[in-house]
């Protein structure tokens, strides 16, 4: 049997399988092995979905070759976004989609989706007047030319209109001139002219949202979820899955399969015997910066723009870094990319491009992401006017339907999420009972709006004997979920780990008892941000493997091991030691 692609760089070494105690998470899905539908892939669109069916009564199961969120969906640029360029494309559908989902997920996920403000700086008055229309009118990619401040000013009034109903911010406004535009942002190149704001959203904790959504399938009674278990074939009998923990195999029949995987879509299909040619990924890289000057020279704004090669690329401040992306190049389905040292000059070139005052150098840098945009197959077409709408292909695999989704953005994931439920209740007769769209997301429900009543809430946690620090980091990291975990801590006996004190002994074990943990990397990158922020150390992943041992089981080998892979994949993939972190 062939396999999936491995969703760890090659050059990484996971710690070898091992025995013991089997995950109950696992364990569920082999002492049934069947279920109405199967779904392949623990990003946000492959967990949106097993959430909206479990919610109408469906056996369902899903599972993740690696942590929910490895792929593409921990990798974006943490957009909620209505997708305003795609209006140039002639996707009024898609950014219609957008906007009313952007709308929806301020309301039904405020503890991690926040308004976004975002500016355009720009130049020019009429540049752009040509390639604007022949890209939306013939679909053709001319020279790159800056988009200037009319049609800059036309795609932000439009994309008002499509904002009009439910609208959650104002209207798009416009500064006229050096001068004024100095004022408002100084340290902007000072040949910028013209300056258009308008507001969108970002995921500021991508990673939790995602866990939010497992967690609130698995709650249905209805949902069975386990990562680290990857699909490796077919048998008589069903799917074959691989437990990457224990090495251990075993075959789970479902009456639909969903594959989900994103970037693995093709050889997740080739593993089930159905081979395909549908993805065409394209790699986004961004760099995070530790850069106070920068940081306040954004004034706390997304810049958003067209550099001078024609790629739309982003600076905006995040959890007090400063966040930069974003390329577009092709990549290869199942590939597993790293930011280049090309990629980095190109991040340089493009804060000098609009910030040439600030000098930025590698010792700013705290992190690096990179992605694959599940995208459709695109022979000859550019990255950057590849189609980011998605759709659904059908077959038949071994006598059940497959469903193999291609394409689909952070931002819409729960209205996909919907209509591949819907095509997965057609497979089966089913109907749907209920709508997410007025459902709140995990800890976003009954979260506190407004400076005074987070101070009430947080109040509310330091009954249970938290401190306000560490009750505000609960509530940022949780949402109104802070309340269950702080229950939690003060069940037993708890304390902060000597390394930060953003982690304590008890949250850990709330890591590794309630949320699938399987690896001591995953810690950082996943159910915290500590890594993004560059706030990990050596001593720090030590001391969280030497905890974590206790509940899942590892030896002194094993504990070892542990912490070389969370070091290895920190400097290797996310380039933290070389790039100046503080590993």
């Amino acid at each position: 049997m062939s396999g999936q692609a491995n969703s760890v760089p090659g050059s990484l070494n996971a710690p070898a399988p091992q025995g013991g105690a089997e995950r109950s998470s696992v364990a569920a899905l082999r002492e049934r092995p069947r279920a109405q539908v199967l779904i392949i892939g623990g990003g946000v669109n492959g967990v949106g979905t097993y959430r909206d069916l479990a919610l109408q009564g469906i056996d369902v199961a899903v599972v993740e070759a690696a942590d929910y969120a490895n792929g593409a969906s921990g990798a974006s640029s943490h957009m909620i976004h209505g997708g305003i360029r795609y209006l140039e494309n002639g996707e009024f559908r898609l950014v219609h989609e957008s906007v009313v989902e952007r709308n929806r997920l301020l309301k039904l996920a405020p503890h991690y989706v926040r308004p976004l403000h975002t500016s355009v700086p720009m130049r020019k008055v009429f540049s752009g007047l040509l390639n604007a229309p022949m890209k939306f009118l013939f679909h053709k990619q001319g020279k790159p030319a800056e988009r200037g401040a009319i049609v800059i000013n036309l795609g932000l009034t439009m994309y008002d209109i499509f904002s009009g109903a439910g609208r959650v911010a104002p209207k798009h406004s416009f500064t006229w001139g050096r001068k004024k535009v100095a004022e408002e942002m100084p340290q902007l190149r000072p040949d910028t002219k013209y300056l258009g704001t308008y507001y969108d959203a970002s995921v500021h904790n991508p990673e939790r949202l995602i866990m939010d959504l497992v967690t609130e399938g698995d709650a249905t009674g209805h949902g069975r979820s386990a990562n680290y278990v990857r699909a490796v074939g077919h048998s008589a009998e069903g799917v074959v899955l691989r437990d990457e923990i224990s090495g251990e195999e075993f075959s789970f029949a479902a009456d639909v399969v969903i594959n989900a995987t994103g970037n693995w879509v093709d050889p997740t299909n080739e593993a089930l015997g159905k081979a395909t040619r549908l993805m065409g990924g394209t790699k986004g890289s961004h760099i995070v910066l530790d850069h106070p000057e920068l940081l306040e020279a954004t004034r706390g704004r997304e810049i958003f723009f067209e550099h001078e090669d024609g790629r739309i690329v982003l600076i905006y401040p995040m959890l007090g870094r400063v966040l930069v992306g974003t390329t577009d190049l092709d990549s290869e389905p199942g590939a597993e990319p790293v930011a280049t040292d090309e990629e980095v000059e190109y991040f340089f070139d493009l804060i000098h491009h609009v910030f040439p005052q600030i000098k930025v150098t590698t010792d700013e840098i705290v992190y690096t992401f990179c992605g694959v945009r599940p995208l459709p197959r695109h022979d000859g077409s550019t990255p950057g006017a590849v189609s980011r709408d998605y759709h659904i292909d059908r077959a038949v695999n071994h006598g059940r339907p497959m469903l193999s989704l291609v394409g689909g953005k952070w931002t819409t994931f729960r209205a996909l999420s919907e209509t591949l439920a819907d095509e997965a209740l057609k497979e089966l007769g089913a109907t749907r009972k209920l709508s997410t769209e007025n459902l709140p997301i995990g800890g976003g429900k009954d979260y506190p709006e407004g400076e005074a009543a987070q101070q009430r809430y947080l109040e509310s946690l330091t009954d249970t004997g938290l401190g306000l620090g560490h009750a505000t980091v609960l509530l940022e990291r949780y949402g109104t979920r802070a309340a269950d975990v702080a229950a939690f801590l003060a069940a037993g006996e708890d304390a902060p780990l000597s390394t930060t004190d953003e982690l304590s002994i008890r949250e850990l074990e709330w890591f590794a008892t309630q949320e699938q943990l399987g690896h001591t990397v995953d810690v950082f990158i996943r159910r915290t941000n500590l890594a993004f922020r560059g706030l990990v150390t050596r001593e720090m992943i030590n001391e969280v493997s030497q905890v974590l041992s206790k509940h899942l089981g590892w030896d002194e080998a094993r504990t070892a091991a542990e912490s070389q892979f969370a070091q290895d994949v920190l400097v290797e993939r996310h380039r933290m030691a070389s790039l100046g972190a503080k590993l």
